[in-house]
């Protein structure tokens, strides 16, 4: 039971894309991000072209997902209000945003937690 159990499992991770990341594809998110984020986020996710913006490489993925969707939402209720990136989140469809979030979650981040 155990060795039929385990081939089955075996199976099915076989079949599982390694581009997809809890419902978002690294490779389409890696063209998304490169098009519209890296102008102000930097080439690598971790070099901001000013201090004020974030940095997104290793970010979690739910919070960038949460973030993108606050900024498409704009002004109203549990949204955010910045001019720049409501207009791009905006242009994002629901699997985009899923997309940029697991490419930018799935970076090497510089991010560091203070003790």
């Amino acid at each position: 039971m155990k060795k039929i159990i385990a081939s089955m499992l075996v199976a099915f991770a076989s079949t599982l894309s390694f581009n997809t990341f809890a419902g978002g594809n690294i490779e389409a998110g890696k063209a998304l991000a490169q098009k519209a984020c890296a102008a102000c986020h930097g080439a690598d996710f971790n070099t901001p072209i000013d201090p004020a913006y974030p940095k997104l490489a290793g970010q979690h993925q739910d919070y960038l997902e949460h973030a993108l969707i606050a900024y498409k939402r704009g002004d109203g209720p549990n949204g955010r209000n910045n001019a720049i990136m409501t207009a791009q989140a905006t242009a994002l469809k629901a699997q985009e945003i899923k997309d940029i979030a697991a490419y930018l979650h799935s970076l090497p981040g510089s991010l560091v937690l203070r003790k």
